[in-house]
């Protein structure tokens, strides 16, 4: 039976009967009819040929969770991960295929940025909040990550200055100031993410923010907000007057 893929007459198990039923229904319904693990079969199809990947698709959502968070996570967790075919063979996570995933993920992370190189960051809200939704949702460990913006509040750079646990990640106030002189940026967005889904600051959070407005006044660097992204939404700490 054919593969149904791009080359050859190739003959396969039953498994590739499965591959051309699942093409199918994706071409007759849309991908967007698909659960979470039968799209990312679809993605393992053309990594892994001529194996039932089934199983591997349904390990990766069971040990993070959903889509999103199987595309986003870290590639040495990836490679953890691994499955019994139809056949009852191992079947491992590789780094090549961990990459092929991983590049998915950054392929949708630029995509959904792209509206905020063309237009300024504060009248793009929504744009923003759902480009670090698919960044930072998901993260399985804390992020900081500043947004520099120019005088027109256009987007200078997205850079992660702190990786941390699944509880803190480190923010210094002088090393902020500094990478924002050197890129002439003189609006900052602070943005972090909680691994545990609440978006909702710790007083620790709080205090760090206070820390950084403060240094950035003598400089004349304005902190537009300090964003909390998690599972379960996004927190504005302006919004919410915590500084």
């Amino acid at each position: 039976m054919s593969d149904g893929g791009d080359g050859g007459d190739v003959t396969l198990p039953d498994h590739g009967g499965h591959r051309n039923r699942l093409r199918q229904r994706a071409r007759a319904g849309g991908v967007s009819a698909l659960p979470d693990y039968e799209l990312l079969e679809l993605f393992l199809f053309r990594s892994i040929p001529q194996r039932d990947v089934k199983p591997l698709a349904k390990a990766l959502i069971a040990r993070f969770g959903a889509l999103p968070a199987v595309l986003s996570a870290p590639l040495e967790d990836m490679l953890q991960v691994s499955a019994l075919d139809n056949k009852g063979k191992a079947l491992k996570m590789t780094p090549d295929i961990a990459l092929d995933l991983a590049l998915m993920f950054e392929a949708t992370r630029r995509m959904i940025a792209e509206p905020l190189k063309r237009s300024t960051v504060i009248s793009s809200w929504s744009a923003l909040i759902a480009y670090l939704k698919v960044t930072l949702a998901h993260e399985p460990r804390e992020q900081f990550r500043i947004l520099f913006l120019d005088k027109k509040n256009q987007l200078i750079a997205d850079e992660i200055m702190g990786h941390g646990t699944v509880d803190h990640a480190p923010a210094y106030p002088r090393e902020i100031m500094r990478r924002a002189l050197e890129l002439s940026s003189s609006n900052v967005i602070l943005v972090h993410n909680h691994p545990s889904g609440d978006p909702m600051p710790s007083q620790g959070d709080i205090d760090m923010t206070k820390l950084i407005v403060a240094a950035g006044k003598p400089l004349k660097i304005t902190i537009h907000d300090h964003l909390i992204v998690g599972r379960e939404g996004v927190t504005s700490l302006k919004q919410i007057g915590a500084f």
